[in-house]
């Protein structure tokens, strides 16, 4: 651990890749959605070890403990030990049930309504027909 470095809230959330810019990470925190004990913090607030953060984004809620401080930001194989990720379970199986929903919801080619093919067109008219 490096004691000596400071490291600003939007830049180290931005470096363990929860935001994708961290013009992003800034707007979300200045919006309120980073919290750390219940209370709102600002993008200049200055990330220590040990210190437990909760984050609404839009795919998942999280809730962040710091080890160690990072200010670059680095290949998302790399950051995993410079955070824990202690978002609690019921939240974790919800993002499993939305997301298994979406993808029986969304896929479009279970419906096959809609105009027949030339092939079912000759099906239908030699049943048709049989009659």
């Amino acid at each position: 651990m490096n004691e000596n470095l400071k490291v600003r809230l939007d830049k180290y959330l931005w470096a363990i890749r929860i935001y994708k810019t961290r013009s992003q990470a800034g707007t979300a925190i200045d919006s309120g959605k980073v919290k750390m004990n219940g209370a709102t913090l600002k993008a200049s607030h200055i990330v220590k070890p040990n210190e437990v953060y909760s984050i609404n984004t839009k795919e998942k809620k999280w809730s962040v403990r710091v080890n160690d401080l990072l200010e670059k930001r680095m290949k998302a194989s790399e950051v995993a030990p410079f955070f824990t990720d202690i978002t609690p379970a019921d939240e974790l199986e919800r993002i499993k049930l939305k997301s298994a929903t979406d993808y029986t919801m969304n896929n479009k080619y279970d419906d096959k309504a809609g105009r027949p093919t030339k092939k079912n067109r000759r099906l239908l008219d030699d049943f048709n027909n049989d009659d």
